[in-house]
């Protein structure tokens, strides 16, 4: 390991990560793996020298970046040290992360779905609504997934700025101004 990535090694055991690629298998015979690109953004590894690959048992390691390129809708990774196809299948099923500190910035009114899960979700009149599980994706318009907190069921909330008028994610809070219907059943 060189002398840059051991500093940077005290760094590796805290500190929030944000998931860029899973290792799905090795590719050839020289150690390189094809990982899932987890990112919208992958033209942000142009230039990363370094990614923290946090194993399955959530244990973290420092590896540095050889060289990297895209294979259709995934990324193929050379890691220093991982020379072989023997050495390299070490790798498989390492999530793939950077420093939440380098994540690719959005504008001001765009989220990255870590950062909704987990907020509570209350009406404008202060009445709480439940807390975000997860985002879906439908291609239209994304829908907030909220478990519901009194009816303990599910609530699909269009993440739409006329129904959902505060996001504070410092806060983990997202007041809504659910239109008629929405949140009954």
């Amino acid at each position: 390991m060189s002398e840059e990535l051991s500093e940077s090694a005290a760094d590796v055991e805290t500190g929030e990560l944000v998931a860029v690629a899973q290792v799905v298998r090795v590719r050839g015979l020289r150690g390189e793996v094809v990982a899932d690109l987890l990112t919208d953004f992958p033209e942000r590894f142009e230039g990363l020298r370094r990614l923290i690959a946090v194993l399955p048992d959530g244990r973290r390691q420092l590896l540095a970046l050889e060289g990297h390129w895209l294979q259709g809708k995934r990324i193929v990774l050379k890691f220093a040290g991982y020379d072989s196809t023997e050495e390299a299948s070490a790798l498989i099923g390492y999530e793939l992360t950077v420093p939440e500190s380098e994540r690719v910035e959005l504008a001001e009114d765009e989220y990255y779905d870590w950062e909704l899960a987990g907020c509570r979700v209350e009406s404008i009149d202060g009445q709480h609504i439940g807390q975000v599980r997860e985002v879906l994706h439908t291609g239209a318009t994304d829908v907030l997934v909220v478990d519901g907190a009194a009816t303990k069921r599910e609530h699909l909330i269009p993440l739409a700025a006329e129904i959902c008028v505060e996001i504070d994610t410092t806060r983990k809070l997202i007041r809504i101004d659910a239109p008629e219907g929405l949140l009954e059943f």
